[in-house]
């Protein structure tokens, strides 16, 4: 297998691990962008970090060399974070990928540079700026994916709005109502109008797909009840849509990451909150996963169900851009309390659980 470590600003971490393959050159640039041609694999440069591209005969799994070359993709709020990594993994199997957001211009967290290492990738990145608050936005972009390419194969609902500030702990009546619609108006409703938009240009297209990302707070309490409740409506829409769309081809995946080394919990870090940081997932594996299995011709089979993508990595053989696989985050959460609101069993109080699954501390 080929794989590249990261986070090295003098290139010596960029490692060629094949079968006697040599090392890449010594003079690797330091200035994003620029493009290293070795033996079966391509390297480039952002931030002092490192992605691939690589040929399909040196993929590890059989999933990761399928190329989604002429497919088409909408990826919404990818200026950063997961949405980031879902649009660069795309590019990398040579997918034309839509990024959207609200941030432009030529700094490390817009759709602009996203676009433009997709194109770096391997792939053709396209940034449109939309307000996913605003519903005709939303609908305008659609209407262009269909003027310039007449269709669409893949769908993935990612955008989301971090309240300011994070609402990590604290009960519902002490937030701003305002959480509700960054959580739940963002991070529910606008994917149901995506949706609602995209069907008429996913169906009839191969493996059409509709991948909504949502997280373990879909099935236990996690950080505050708008948050949760936003996420566990996003599990039962991938459930409700996959039951309408599976006479139309159209499958609706649910993908959860664990926690994901994103760029807002590096800062969270930072700021002292407690995060994890150790065996988590990065944006580009999420990524590399949403990619693998809207090229997985057994797609439907995964239709109307949540799927944990560290779960779905192993299956798929996949490493992240530092060469590693994450540890499995069902496990993270196994002793996580259910929300069962069904139970015939009386509700306990419980303690809080962190961004990685253990318990808060105080």
């Amino acid at each position: 297998m080929t794989f590249l470590r990261a986070d090295s600003s003098s290139g010596k971490d960029c490692l060629l691990l094949d079968q006697g393959s040599p090392s890449p050159p010594e003079d690797l640039p330091s200035e994003g962008g620029k493009r290293i041609s070795g033996i079966g694999i391509i390297c480039f440069l952002v931030s002092n970090r490192y992605f691939y591209s690589q040929d399909e005969d040196l993929q590890k799994g059989e999933h990761m060399g399928r190329r989604l070359v002429d497919r088409v993709a909408v990826v919404t709020g990818a200026s950063r974070g997961i949405g980031k990594g879902i649009a660069i993994a795309l590019g990398e199997k040579g997918a034309t990928v839509y990024v959207t957001g609200r941030t432009r211009g030529d700094g490390e967290r817009t759709i602009d540079t996203t676009a433009a290492l997709v194109t770096q990738a391997g792939g053709n990145g396209i940034a449109v700026e939309v307000d996913h608050f605003q519903d005709d936005q939303i609908q305008e972009l659609f209407k262009q994916v269909k003027a310039e390419q007449e269709g669409l194969d893949i769908l993935v609902n990612n955008v989301f709005k971090i309240p300011d500030p994070p609402a990590w702990t604290g009960g519902f009546w002490e937030h701003p109502l305002q959480i509700w619609d960054d959580q739940v108006g963002i991070g529910l409703r606008a994917h149901y109008v995506a949706s609602h938009s995209a069907v008429p240009l996913l169906m009839g297209r191969e493996n059409a797909l509709i991948a909504n990302i949502t997280s373990p707070a879909g099935f236990t309490y996690l950080f505050n009840a708008a948050y949760s409740i936003g996420k566990a409506g996003l599990d039962r829409m991938t459930h409700d849509l996959g039951f309408e769309l599976i006479e139309h081809g159209v499958a609706v995946v649910g993908m959860r990451p664990g926690p994901v080394l994103t760029e807002f919990i590096e800062d969270q870090a930072a700021s002292g909150v407690q995060v994890s940081l150790e065996g988590v997932e990065t944006p580009i594996y999420v990524g590399r996963v949403v990619a693998a299995a809207a090229a997985d011709p057994e797609l439907m089979s995964m239709t109307g169900r949540v799927h944990w993508t560290s779960r779905l990595g192993r299956q798929y053989e996949i490493i992240d851009e530092n060469g590693e696989t994450p540890m499995l985050a069902e496990k993270r959460f196994e002793k996580a309390v259910i929300a069962d609101p069904y139970s015939q069993e009386s509700m306990v109080a419980g303690g809080r659980l962190a961004h990685g699954g253990e318990s808060k501390k105080d």
